[in-house]
């Protein structure tokens, strides 16, 4: 595989580290989650797990309950993955590694798999943030197109209407084809050595987490209650597609903004020959609504996903306070910071560099 140059330090790099290095040691803070994160694991297990047992024991049995259940699940499926999944595999929901460890199985519990997902955000997309054919956060299927560098198609012109719908079957994706393709690819490209396994080892653990996962979120429903094949279905296809669109969304207002760069593998920008990694971190990603408490919670603090890009081993409960060192440093340094004022308006902006993008 082939890589580029994003990891040049400057004067910028060093004095955002510095600052940071000195706020965690004045304030005696670890970089790690702390009380706040601990909580969050009861009460967010609970929105995902609770409806499930109460439909499976048969304490809620009417069906249109039933559908609203499975909504729910979505919404706690979503934020699992956010607040708790995300910081346990970049190694920072907690100072234990073998916590980190069981925390980012949360993500097998939720159908997916988390090597694929360390490889597949860690290492690709925080490493090559928004550049095309090494980021696969911006690689899709034919229908949508994320990037200037993608090739154009007629049908793109109409994605910023459609491209919700596709949101949605994000994690259905993951559950059925997308896991195996990718371990297979990550095999084939020797992503798998860094991560100290092998395919067959790797293979053998993703066999076992579906056949797990399936199990108890369809064979378990068809044989306990009483309901019909198609309507566990279409729980379990409800349950995804809000999960789906709820994570989309958080993750493509990052990045997939007018004013975040694209880049090629081959290149950074015409503007930019060279640039330091925590400039490309800035140029390629974008914040929204930091003042709300409720969303930065339950999304995991990835509202402040410049930070996170810029320090991703340390737990989202300190981006808030670390956001106003890296605003202060990057307007001393003349470094753009985009921010969006609200979650609504950052999606207005994202729909609408689809349809630039669909119009090219």
């Amino acid at each position: 595989m082939q890589y580029i140059r994003l990891t040049r330090s400057d004067d910028f790099t060093k004095k955002l580290s510095q600052q940071v290095d000195e706020y965690l040691k004045t304030n005696n803070l670890k970089r790690f989650g702390n009380w706040r994160i601990l909580v969050k694991v009861p009460l967010l297990f609970s929105m995902f797990l609770l409806p499930y047992f109460l439909m499976v024991f048969g304490v809620i049995e009417n069906h249109w309950a039933q559908f609203f259940m499975t909504a729910i699940m979505g919404v706690g499926m979503a934020g699992i993955g956010l607040s708790i999944m995300h910081d346990a595999n970049h190694g920072a929901f907690s100072k234990y590694g073998w916590l980190n460890k069981v925390m980012s199985f949360s993500m097998e519990m939720l159908g997916g798999f988390n090597l694929n997902w360390r490889i597949q955000h860690n290492v690709l997309h925080h490493s090559f943030t928004n550049v095309h054919d090494m980021d696969e956060d911006i690689d899709s299927i034919g229908l949508l197109r994320f990037s200037p560098n993608k090739p154009h198609k007629k049908v793109h012109r109409f994605q910023a209407y459609y491209a919700w719908f596709f949101y949605g079957f994000m994690t259905l994706a993951w559950m059925t084809n997308k896991d195996f393709m990718q371990l297979a690819r990550y095999s084939k490209e020797g992503l798998l050595q860094a991560q100290n396994t092998t395919f067959r080892k790797a293979m053998t653990q993703l066999v076992i987490s579906k056949v797990i996962y399936y199990t108890y979120i369809i064979a378990i429903p068809l044989l306990v209650m009483d309901v019909t094949w198609w309507q566990v279905l279409i729980g379990f296809f409800v349950m995804h597609f809000i999960c789906g669109i709820i994570l989309a969304f958080v993750f493509q207002v990052a990045h997939v903004m007018p004013e975040t760069e694209f880049m090629t593998k081959d290149g950074y920008t015409e503007k930019n020959d060279d640039i330091s990694w925590a400039k490309h971190q800035l140029m390629t990603t974008a914040n929204f609504e930091n003042w709300n408490p409720l969303l930065t919670w339950y999304v995991g603090g990835l509202n402040f996903q410049i930070e996170h890009h810029l320090f991703p081993d340390i737990s989202h409960i300190h981006y808030p306070k670390i956001a106003k060192i890296v605003k202060k440093t990057a307007k001393e340094y003349g470094v753009q910071y985009n921010y969006h004022k609200t979650f609504g308006s950052a999606i207005f902006n994202h729909l609408r560099l689809l349809k630039q993008l669909g119009r090219a």
